[in-house]
């Protein structure tokens, strides 16, 4: 069995379709770490993320597949889940084949693997716009923590920095250490130092009071629905809503 082994960055994963093509050998795996089991007997490959190969397999797929299979190869990746690298791959090299026609061959495994993780990915990504919570830290910044199931901050950002646009603000994944920072100019992601997330924990927010008051208000006890409530805002993502604390 043939692996193939890069970064973790998108870049490398379209690198390695490149090397899948013109490498050494066709992989049967793709990884992003080495950090799992492996047979003796397999041939590990380790790919070097190449920008001009990438854009090359960025450019190819634009032109000979779609935008839409760019799109959804993309937001499959930022899924993270098991083995979605490998089905990416599969699914661009099934593209290159069948051009524009390929999101409609769900019956190919591939297809629907990619499918699948994508729509997860921009699902999460909607719920998320109307369930992220900023507290204000001093020097007037506007923090958000959050643990998002899959790697959705480079997709919610750009709504953020339309609405919020003159304010400075941070959204911190606690769960991957990355944050997207904005300065009234740009946006940037970047790891994020553990003192602010302290520094956010203990600063009081006026407006965090004002919006439990809020929501203490506008409940009607005789019309509670947990099963709603957590089908509307899932367990999953309590931990920083400001209302359920």
């Amino acid at each position: 069995m043939v692996n193939y082994y890069y970064d973790g960055t998108f870049d490398g994963l379209l690198t390695s379709v490149y090397e899948s093509y013109y490498g050494i050998a066709l992989p049967d795996r793709v990884f992003r770490t080495k950090n799992i089991q492996q047979s003796i007997w397999d041939k590990n490959i380790d790919i070097v993320t190449d920008s001009e190969k990438a854009s090359k397999v960025y450019e190819a797929i634009c032109k000979k597949i779609s935008y839409d299979a760019l799109r959804n190869a993309y937001h499959a990746y930022l899924s993270e889940l098991d083995d979605i690298d490998t089905y990416i791959l599969k699914y661009l090299r099934f593209g290159f084949k069948m051009g524009k026609s390929v999101d409609l061959y769900l019956t190919s495994e591939e297809v629907l693997k990619v499918h699948s993780a994508a729509k997860k990915v921009r699902t999460e990504s909607h719920l998320l716009l109307g369930l992220l919570r900023f507290k204000k830290l001093k020097g007037d910044i506007y923090y958000a923590p959050y643990s998002p199931v899959h790697n959705i901050t480079f997709l919610i950002s750009g709504h953020f920095v339309r609405r919020l646009s003159d304010q400075f603000w941070v959204i911190h994944d606690t769960k991957r250490s990355l944050a997207a920072v904005y300065n009234k100019v740009e946006c940037v992601f970047t790891d994020l130092p553990t003192e602010l997330q302290y520094q956010s924990a203990t600063t009081d927010d006026e407006f965090e009071s004002l919006w439990k008051k809020y929501f203490n208000s506008i409940c009607i006890k005789d019309r509670v629905n947990p099963k709603l409530q957590k089908h509307n805002m899932p367990a999953r993502y309590w931990k920083y809503l400001v209302e359920k604390q």
